[in-house]
């Protein structure tokens, strides 16, 4: 089929209006949040479930690649293309017009359609008493929860680790190149895919149609067991560990999910501790004592250097208060529009206009930061936000009071507005990096990104790099999930250094510390997959027909494999 043809085909299933081929309209569909950008034939944005399986039908009968989006916010540029090295050309299905969230057994489950993002599940479990697998960290800028789940994502929480599901309803392609839908929602919905689809959509099912398979889980099992064992030689977690790959659980993009049916948590009531001091010791013996000497873990427990803390501060300050002020709901939208004013700027030569007017505006604002999380900035290098049940605040207050009582470290518990800050400042850090690069571009070359699990038994966790690999940075952000002994750690780098060959060589440091990598962000575009997330893809997309390259792989047709005597499937091997 033509470029024209097809076209006209994705038009008449979705509209003229949703299929975008002009650059700048595309651009921030193309264009990853943090890296990654290439070509596109075609962005379509279907506004069903129904209309998604035609362009789904109309793309793969035509031979072309195709990209799931949703909200375009990860961090490894997995949902874009990448380059424009493909055999094929992309269409990139948005499915940010799919919102739906559907209840199931009071609000104990939920049923997520593709554009639903985590910011609207919150909402819509916060009157029943209950949240989602994940409730901070990239909720804050209107992250999807299908993004989530096929990307292994959501850490924050220290008793759920990642989102994990064994039942949902996704598009898949054989080694031939045909399109079928498989049905393991555990819902019944009829046996035709338009049926199933609109069904589904409509919720056009009952009760009695719901099943409660024993042998398919909803969430993970034993997490919490797991990061419990603080001696052992390995990660609690990490993208390319198998027990976290079935199905649309780790996809990353190589099936077109449609819907996931995921368990939700009962809301508790909560306090958090500030922690400061100046030794990594004192934190690592928080870390072990309260996760092997407590009944009930911690909720959450994130870590920020101060250099993370200082460019979050500045650079992460408009958008910590469009959060506080707005609410998460309003960020989408907001990002949207700060697209399609760098995609005009950027068609007049001038990059990163609006990073550098919301900089200079944001400098004229009044400070964000509570006062007491101020001057703990002031004295300590190393910060620990813990939040804790209201049933455990005594007796971690307890332990805190007679652990720090023998160290130079301190703490102090906060109010609600304290807590609610310190835990956006934690959140705010990761888009800092950002906004510094854009306003740097004179001496920043670019980010580099690492984001890895330690082994539980890491005593030695903040790095100490060689003097040939820390004279190529600027600034370096360490922050993380401090509990699960995940790290992100950006680093910028100078001007007119090789980001890739600095990458590589960090990547040798990490393997001789058993460090895994990538923890939680999935490989994207940016990490090499390891064999059996390899093979995991290649079993899940046969064709190559889904976000091919993904991992550092093949973006060949069928991997670039001939697939038997007389192929005549009209690619080059």
């Amino acid at each position: 089929m033509s470029d024209h043809d097809l076209l006209q085909t994705l038009r008449q299933h979705v509209g003229t209006h949703h299929v975008l081929t002009d650059s700048k309209a595309t651009r921030r569909f193309r264009k990853g949040y943090r890296t990654g950008e290439g070509a596109a034939l075609a962005v379509v944005q279907p506004g069903s479930l129904v209309e998604m399986w035609r362009v789904l039908q109309a793309a793969t009968a035509a031979g072309r690649i195709v990209i799931m989006q949703a909200a375009n916010t990860g961090l490894t540029g997995g949902s874009t293309p990448d380059g424009n090295d493909y055999d094929r050309q992309v269409v990139l299905i948005s499915t940010l017009r799919l919102r739906g969230i559907q209840l199931l057994h009071e609000g104990r489950q939920v049923v997520c359609l593709p554009g639903a993002t985590l910011d609207r599940l919150e909402q819509t479990l916060r009157p029943l008493g209950r949240e989602p697998h994940s409730v901070i960290g990239s909720s804050c800028i209107g992250a999807s929860v299908l993004g989530g789940v096929c990307n292994n994502s959501g850490g924050a929480l220290v008793r759920r680790g990642p989102v994990y599901t064994e039942l949902s309803l996704y598009a898949q392609v054989d080694a031939e190149g045909r399109l079928a839908l498989v049905n393991h929602l555990g819902i019944n919905l009829g046996d035709d895919p338009e049926t199933i689809l609109s069904r589904l959509e409509k919720g056009e099912y009952t009760p009695a149609d719901v099943r409660d398979d024993a042998e398919r889980v909803a969430s993970g099992r034993d997490y919490a067991e797991r990061v419990r064992q603080v001696d052992e030689p390995s990660p609690a977690r990490f993208n390319a560990d198998p027990r976290g790959l079935y199905e649309a659980s780790g996809s990353a993009g190589k099936l077109a999910v449609f819907a996931v049916r995921l368990d939700t948590f009962a809301t508790e009531p909560s306090t958090v501790f500030y922690i400061g001091s100046n030794d990594t010791a004192d934190l690592t013996a928080v870390r072990r004592h309260m996760l092997t000497a407590f009944d009930t873990l911690p909720i959450a427990g994130e870590y920020i250097h101060r250099d993370a803390f200082d460019i979050g501060k500045e650079y992460g300050k408009d958008i910590f208060l469009l959060i506080d002020k707005l609410g998460t709901d309003k960020v989408p939208a907001a990002f949207a529009f700060k697209g399609k004013v760098d995609a005009f700027f950027e068609g007049l030569g001038l990059r990163g206009v609006s990073d550098r007017v919301l900089q200079f505006f944001s400098r004229l604002l009044p400070e964000h930061l509570p006062r007491r999380v101020l001057a703990f900035r002031q004295r300590f290098d190393h910060h620990l936000l813990l939040r804790v049940s209201k049933t455990d605040a005594d007796a971690t207050r307890a332990f805190l009071q007679t652990h720090f009582g023998t160290t130079e470290g301190d703490f102090f518990e906060c109010d609600a507005e304290e807590g609610r800050k310190a835990f956006l400042h934690r959140f705010a850090v990761a888009s800092a990096a950002v906004r510094y690069r854009e306003t740097h571009r004179h001496s920043v070359e670019d980010i580099l990104a690492l984001d890895i699990a330690l082994r539980r038994d890491d005593r030695d966790w903040l790095e100490t790099l060689p003097p040939d690999i820390e004279e190529n940075f600027l600034a370096k952000l360490y922050y993380g999930h401090f509990f699960c002994h995940v790290f992100h750690q950006d680093y910028i780098v100078k001007k007119g250094r090789d980001p890739i060959a600095i990458e590589h060589r960090m990547w040798s440091l990490l393997d001789e510390r058993g460090a895994e990598y990538p923890a939680e962000h999935n490989v994207g575009h940016l990490y090499p997959a390891k064999p059996a997330l390899r093979e995991f893809y290649e079993q899940l997309d046969p064709s190559n027909t889904f976000n091919p390259g993904i991992g550092q792989t093949s973006k060949l047709f069928r991997w670039g494999k001939k697939m038997g005597p007389g192929c005549d499937c009209g690619q080059v091997h």
